[in-house]
């Protein structure tokens, strides 16, 4: 029983870490980019730490880690704060998909080959990440003509625009993530961190 408790906080305390990535990744390391209306758009790595965490903690745990670190980072910023609300629901998505491809299909905590755990590594990220680089333009567009009221043109132009520069972010957010990943989990596995899903 205590050692199913040890799990859960530890597997609580990864999650806050990995949450804080994700805010220092966007806040910190982001590069804006402004468009046509005035709004800004960002070149960032914050998505990379979701679905670090994905593979790392579960889906469940990677898009709450991913969700409330890139909306603490939204509300804080002025610039970002309408999108706040569309940030917490597409990055949890990012985490359930990342999760679910690398645990419920590829099982990547098993006993398996390098080559097998990259393989499936990179497709989970390319999954999670993929998955935002087609919603984010979406959601943003029927978020800012329904919610935020910003008229059709305006809001056609800015999720254009919105894909391309999610789109590098998740070029970018990809080779983050296989990289680290395979260069943490040995050492997890070693110092007897490593948590199987």
């Amino acid at each position: 029983m205590s050692d199913q408790r040890n799990d859960k906080v530890y597997k609580i305390v990864l999650t806050a870490l990995m949450a804080a990535l994700c805010y220092v990744a966007f806040t910190f390391l982001k590069i804006p980019v402004p468009t046509f209306q005035g709004d800004y758009v960002a070149l960032h790595i914050g998505n990379a730490f979701c679905v670090l965490a994905a593979l790392l903690l579960g889906g469940v745990y990677g898009g709450l880690a991913g969700s409330l670190g890139m909306t603490i980072a939204d509300i804080l910023d002025p610039v970002y704060i309408t999108s706040a609300p569309k940030t917490f629901v597409l990055k949890l998505c990012i985490g359930l998909i990342a999760g679910f491809v690398a645990h419920r299909i590829a099982h990547i905590t098993q006993e398996h080959d390098g080559k097998y755990v990259f393989k499936w590594t990179l497709i989970a990220s390319i999954a999670g990440l993929g998955f935002n680089v087609i919603m984010d333009p979406i959601a943003g567009y029927f978020y800012k003509n329904y919610v935020l009221g910003v008229q059709s043109d305006a809001a056609k132009i800015m999720s254009t625009w919105a894909a391309g520069i999610t789109f590098i972010n998740a070029v970018a957010g990809t080779v983050v993530v296989v990289a680290v990943y395979m260069a943490v989990r040995p050492v997890l596995k070693k110092a007897g961190m490593f948590i199987k899903i």
